[in-house]
């Protein structure tokens, strides 16, 4: 206790709360902007950081990496267009509203959720981080495969039409996920005669495709804004706004919770954390119907979902010395180049410098409502008020700027541009862009977790049985199977129950 509240009392300075404020604001900019991720930014802002003493470093970087997540709901909301692939979810929903001239109460919703999701992180992270780390170390190959099939078992729940459209994007995003070099036996694969492919399809670079590029289109073809503010409404207050958020607190904390283990299992990251957790939402709610068309729940599941996701990914990192996601990757480094390593001895060694830094994220946590509010509220008055003549050539640049910038190639520049024609024609078709999104994502994470536990498996007289070999395995493919046939026996028990109730009446 004495090392938490000496960690609480040395981040209550005017110097760290100017920093966390700092980093909020660059953070909420960088994740605003589709393309520029919080890997970028905290990349280019460590070396900054050699002047600041450790803590205060640490500060504005976490300060950047938690606003950078939510900054990208914003653009989610008002253009379509998810500014970080955690915020794929959030435009389900957030964009719906905005075209019913709810941008603002959408605006107001994601920040509260934001909000609450940072803050559950922040004390999962606190109180937990020892059990939850014991829970990381049990992922290995055939984890990662169940967990994989896991989220590609939830599509139908991102589909607003037809399940079999939903399983088609699915398939679609799984084939661009295998263009490239084999991550487990390097064959190259789909290269269509050129070297450019190797790198494969970028996951930034085609979010932008599947999601601006078509609204790009369609702005252009329509010159009609898909968002514009409601002149009977009334502006809408964060005190109504957050009592229909909490209305339901279940759906926030399971959310949060979904967010919490998403986050800690490295390599998952947040944006299959924010997919999981709108499916689930979907799955548990008495209106599903709702569900991408302005839902409320879906949102909320979405925003406290990808946020707890972020000191989440902090626990691998700070207790194990294994990064979680790719921006908690960057942490690593800048804790190594200030003197500090991960791992085991950290809490001990540097007690009072950890728990700060753990301190400063809940602090960050709740800078995202009075500076996101401002910040919202000015990028939706700007994208409702602006000339399209403006605005059509801005949404150009900042997609050019955001593909080129992942590998500084013109190749994802045009990879970007052909992934967004086809999926604006797919669109067109029924096909939701977030279906093929989501089998992009976890497309290589179920190739390469199968792959690796079949290598493992040789070891065996029966290589298939590595995927049930650990309890947490076995508990993951039950929870799949139940996922896939649960709808189904549902359906049968719904009819039947009809069926004697018009029988006895």
């Amino acid at each position: 206790m004495d090392l938490l509240y000496k960690g609480l009392v040395g981040i209550l300075t005017i110097d760290t709360f100017f920093l966390i404020a700092l980093g909020t604001i660059i953070g909420l900019v960088i994740g605003t902007i589709p393309g520029l991720t919080a890997t970028m930014a905290l990349a280019l802002l460590v070396p900054f950081t050699f002047a600041m003493d450790a803590l205060n470093g640490l500060v504005m970087l976490g300060a950047v990496y938690t606003a950078a997540m939510y900054g990208g709901a914003f653009t989610a909301i008002l253009i379509n267009t998810p500014g970080t692939p955690g915020a794929i979810a959030t435009m389900l929903d957030g964009h719906p509203m905005a075209a019913k001239g709810e941008a603002e109460r959408a605006i107001v919703g994601a920040t509260v959720a934001s909000v609450c999701g940072g803050v559950a992180g922040f004390v999962a992270l606190l109180f937990l981080a020892p059990v939850l780390s014991l829970f990381a170390l049990r992922f290995g190959p055939p984890e990662y495969f169940w967990v994989a099939v896991l989220g590609l078992a939830l599509i139908a729940g991102l589909s607003t039409g037809s399940i079999f459209k939903g399983l088609l994007g699915g398939g679609i995003g799984m084939l661009l996920g295998t263009i490239g070099i084999s991550p487990v036996g390097g064959e190259a694969r789909f290269l269509f005669g050129t070297s450019q492919l190797q790198g494969g399809v970028e996951l930034i670079v085609a979010l932008i495709g599947l999601f601006a590029v078509p609204e790009y289109i369609r702005l252009t073809a329509t010159a009609v804004r898909a968002v514009k503010p409601n002149e009977n409404s009334k502006p809408q207050s964060l005190l109504s706004v957050t009592k229909e958020v909490i209305y339901k607190p279940i759906n926030i904390i399971r959310s949060s919770i979904i967010g919490v283990i998403i986050g800690l299992i490295p390599g998952a990251g947040n944006n299959v954390a924010g997919l999981l957790a709108y499916s689930e939402a979907k799955r548990s709610s008495r209106t599903p119907e709702m569900f991408g068309k302005g839902s409320m729940e879906g949102l909320v599941a979405s925003e406290s979902s990808n946020n707890a996701a972020v000191p989440g990914s902090m626990v691998p990192l700070l207790t194990l010395g294994v990064p979680g996601s790719p921006p908690a990757a960057v942490l690593f480094g800048a804790l190594m180049m200030h003197g500090l390593t991960p791992g085991t001895r950290l809490f001990t060694d540097s007690g009072v410098l950890t728990y700060g830094f753990i301190f400063s994220l809940g602090l960050a946590a709740l800078a995202l409502l009075p500076v996101g509010m401002i910040f919202g509220r000015l990028i939706f008055r700007a994208v409702t008020k602006v000339p399209l003549g403006f605005l059509i050539p801005t949404i150009a640049m900042m997609t050019i700027l955001g593909a080129y910038s992942m590998r500084n190639s013109m190749t994802d520049v045009f990879i970007m541009v052909g992934v967004g024609i086809f999926g604006y024609v797919m669109r067109n078709f029924g096909v939701s862009p977030a279906t093929i999104a989501l089998g992009l994502i976890l497309g290589p994470i179920a190739e390469q977790g199968f792959a690796q536990a079949m290598l493992i498996g040789r070891a065996y007289d029966y290589p298939f049985l590595v995927l049930l070999q650990s309890p947490l395995s076995i508990t993951l493919a039950i929870i799949v199977a139940i996922t896939l046939i649960g709808p189904f026996v549902m359906k049968v028990v719904r009819r039947k129950l009809n069926a004697r109730k018009t029988i006895l009446g």
